[in-house]
């Protein structure tokens, strides 16, 4: 910044070096004017020169010395010597006070909503809005676009439901040519297991695990991964429990497959000579009555009571609550297991959609210090959607007898690697309890709780469940996509509980490896059924 004084000394100019010319000009008038007072004028001037510089610089390097003109760097400066900031952030907090006062209102029924980001471009270029109308536009739109997403996710889970419900046809063709094999081939009729070997079926000392199930294909992943992970696979016997339709199929299969060096016994719910309508009242129930027919055999979709206010995981939860399979007496069995095996004092139940990946013999020394269940907790984990069911989850809390029987904020614990301790739960009444809240369900029109057998067993089993380490029963695979591979890879038994089971084509992907590794594909009759071809 330079100072240029005329030579007749009438006149001072202030001109810039890095581009402002003429910046300031004072003209002196012609009259006489004092030395003294011209000295002055100077000094003011010395003293304010360093602050224009300062905010010339401060501008320049904001990128505005692109200015040619003074007005323009005073329109520039000018709120700066003020003590005014840039204006845009006043106007993005009118534009907020906006977007809160339309955020109370209704969006006009009749407003023609834009249907893209590009239409909504071309109708602010061809017409002139006020803010709020443009508000008003927008909140339209994201209305629009989160009815649609949620339309969307609510049909997915439809069909996610319905795929879950229904038998995939190559495990439906799998049942039905070894049932086919039984009738035909006396090699897969025969004795399960061979009649040397009978007395170790009620042998103690042996690993005895029990498994209920109607599918094939999983129940042969189950004890096939269970015997490839145990150290002493020698000492395994394996009880499977079926119905009556797949009895023959399932016999077929073992006896066809043997899991050699383990020991497997196939046995119908038929051939149970226990298990009659006198000493199983839940068959009967289940089967003559109205509610129970109505409420799973129903209109799903109808009787989710889906509403404006129903998100999608609370749907999701409703329509699995309606699953066939828990009316199955399969699904029920394992609260007679003291009865159906009367010999046997300590064994491992195992659901169908589990893979074992260790050793499981050490669940035989875990002291359950008298308690009969030895479960996983399902209320505290690192999966915050998992790991966080506690008894408001199950029940209907705004029920009376409910409200007043139990903790809403109780743990609940996972069914599907339970560890039993026959020996002792033969003291307890935990099967009268089961039928007591089984049947008080039935009378109160299925408003206790819907979700299938759990509910009665957490009320049964409380006081006698002896919390097992987390790690040897991993849940979540069936319906939690994100879940940690890691995690998985480290668990002992990882169970697919959820609609998304590893046969079916809506199973995850990325999960599918850790049960699939155990199918055999060369089998003739996984190979002829296109079991899960790509």
């Amino acid at each position: 910044m330079q100072l240029h004084f005329s030579p007749s000394m009438r006149s001072v100019t202030i001109s810039s070096s890095n581009g402002f010319t003429d910046l300031m000009k004072i003209k002196v008038a012609a009259r006489h004017i004092s030395y003294r007072t011209l000295f002055h004028t100077i000094l003011i001037l010395a003293f304010l020169l360093p602050f224009v510089f300062i905010l010339t610089a401060l501008v320049t390097l904001e990128g505005v010395n692109k200015c040619s003109s003074f007005d323009c760097l005073g329109r520039r400066l000018g709120p700066k010597l003020l003590g005014r900031g840039d204006e845009s952030g006043r106007l993005v907090k009118d534009f907020y006070s906006i977007l809160n006062q339309v955020n109370t209102e209704q969006v006009p029924a009749d407003l023609k909503i834009p249907d893209n980001f590009t239409q909504l471009v071309s109708e602010l270029n061809s017409n002139t809005y006020s803010a709020k109308d443009f508000a008003i536009i927008l909140k339209g739109m994201m209305e629009r676009s989160e009815r649609d997403i949620r339309e969307s996710k609510l049909q997915e889970l439809m069909n996610k439901h319905f795929a879950a419900s229904s038998v995939p046809k190559g495990i439906h063709c799998l049942s039905l040519r070894l049932t086919d094999e039984y009738s035909s081939n006396a090699h897969a009729r025969r004795q399960l297991p061979s009649p040397e070997l009978l007395p170790l079926l009620s042998d103690n000392s042996y690993y005895h695990f029990i498994l209920s199930t109607d599918n094939i294909l999983a129940a042969s992943v189950v004890v096939t991964s269970a015997v490839q992970s145990s150290l002493s696979p020698e000492k395994i016997v394996f009880h499977v429990i079926t119905d009556k339709k797949t009895y023959a199929g399932m016999h077929s299969w073992f006896a066809l497959n043997p899991i050699s060096p383990a020991i497997v016994e196939v046995k119908g719910v038929h051939q149970f000579d226990w298990l009659t309508r006198d000493n199983v009242p839940v068959l009967e129930a289940m089967e003559n009555h109205n509610g129970i027919r109505n409420y799973y055999h129903g209109n799903h979709i109808s009787g989710a009571n889906l509403g404006d206010n129903t998100t999608p995981r609370l749907f999701a939860s409703k329509l699995q609550a309606r699953s066939p399979k828990y009316i199955s007496l399969l699904n029920h069995l394992r609260i007679y297991l003291p009865e159906l095996f009367p010999n046997l004092d300590k064994v491992v139940f195992l659901d169908d959609d589990v893979v074992i990946q260790r050793d499981l013999s050490p669940l035989w020394e875990i002291d359950l210090n008298g308690k009969v269940n030895g479960a996983v907790e399902t209320c505290k984990g690192e999966d915050s959607w998992v790991m966080s069911k506690r008894f408001k989850n199950y029940f209907n809390f705004s029920h009376p007898l409910v409200a007043k029987s139990l903790d809403p904020n109780e743990c609940a614990w996972a069914y599907g690697m339970n560890v039993f301790d026959l020996h002792a739960w033969r003291k307890t009444n935990i099967r009268e309890t089961y039928h007591e809240w089984f049947k008080e369900n039935l009378r109160s029109n299925l408003t206790l709780w819907k979700l299938g057998t759990l509910p009665p067993a957490l009320i049964a089993f409380r006081d006698h469940v002896k919390p097992i380490e987390p790690s040897w029963h991993m849940l979540g695979l069936g319906y939690q996509k994100n879940t940690s591979i890691e995690s998985v890879e480290k668990a002992a038994v990882i169970h697919y509980n959820g609609q998304s089971k590893p046969w079916l084509q809506i199973g995850y992907e990325h999960l599918r490896p850790f049960w699939s590794k155990y199918v055999n594909y060369s089998n003739e009759f996984v190979k002829n059924c296109h079991i899960l071809e790509s």
